[in-house]
């Protein structure tokens, strides 16, 4: 509720949907079984957007969520759900810590979880940011175009009076357009758990000492281009710009936003293999958010 308050909701206008069993017991959202009772709240109340989170806890425990098959039968009539009520489903899952770059295949249990949406939108935190962001992209899209600029965000901390006294909490606020994506970011992480180290080194002295010679700072384009002539290949290099000490540097807004890429002076190699060997594991703040709908109307009120 707080956080909710946080972001401007009109309360009027959001209710949790409870599982009440014929003893007057309130049970957890299981799926499908309740399925039907949930289609009955949407229609009666004219929902428009219905929040699962996390997605894994609805499945049916008899269900096994690593099977194929198996996590269909749970997933599939919630996706016909929001086709015949015309209602968004948005569920959350995270990714698990199998190190690979793919964020679809990242994500916890079966692939069904991935392949019964319409789309999903992955959400990684980028350790190479200076202001702690994260960054949200489209990793899948069955309704459109893919190729949409990923976003960068941060989370503040602000309080909300309640009865039992101030709470605080995070309010999310995006501020921009994001250079990077979370495949980036993710494939980043897994080559700093195994990768060609010599070549990656090779790539750190040189943008160091290019950046140098253009006074500091370089648009990454050029950066890339200058690279290639050098015969560095620009994975390779985009490896090695972070263990490099160099930052990214948004300039202006919107859709005239410009990036450079800025040495930062202060960096040195035993600092750069202190930063990798402390550094928080970065898997444990992704999370994948998915919708097996793209529609969405106004929200309905009331309480079950």
């Amino acid at each position: 509720m707080p956080r909710l308050i946080a972001a401007g909701a009109d309360l009027d206008l959001v209710f949790r949907v409870d599982v009440v069993t014929e003893y007057d017991r309130i049970d957890a959202l299981s799926l499908p079984r309740d399925c039907r009772a949930v289609e009955a709240a949407i229609a009666s109340h004219g929902v428009g957007l219905l929040c699962v989170d996390p997605l894994m806890s609805t499945i049916g425990a008899g269900i096994d969520t690593h099977r194929d098959r198996e996590l269909r039968t749970a997933l599939e009539p919630l996706a016909r759900l929001a086709d015949r009520t015309g209602c968004a489903v948005v569920g959350l899952a995270h990714f698990n810590k199998s190190g690979g770059t793919d964020p679809l295949s990242l994500v916890s249990g079966s692939r069904a979880f991935t392949a019964v949406v319409r789309a999903a939108i992955g959400v990684a935190r980028d350790e190479d940011a200076d202001d702690g962001s994260c960054v949200l992209s489209q990793i899948k899209n069955n309704l459109g175009k893919l190729s949409v600029t990923s976003l960068r965000y941060v989370v503040d901390e602000v309080a909300i009076s309640t009865d039992e006294g101030p709470a605080h909490v995070g309010l999310l606020r995006f501020i921009g357009d994001s250079e990077r994506s979370v495949y980036d970011i993710l494939r980043d992480a897994s080559d700093r758990d195994g990768g060609d180290r010599a070549e990656r080194d090779e790539a750190v002295e040189w943008l160091r000492g290019w950046l140098t010679d253009q006074g500091g700072e370089a648009n990454p384009n050029d950066a890339k281009k200058a690279a290639v002539a050098a015969g560095i290949a620009v994975r390779t290099l985009e490896r090695a710009r972070r263990s490099a000490g160099v930052t990214t540097q948004r300039l202006g807004f919107g859709r005239g936003a410009t990036y450079v890429w800025r040495l930062d002076l202060s960096w040195t190699p035993h600092a750069r293999h202190a930063r990798q060997a402390t550094g928080v594991g970065i898997h444990g703040d992704h999370v994948a958010r998915m919708a097996p709908t793209e529609t969405a109307t106004d929200s309905g009120e009331g309480h079950r």
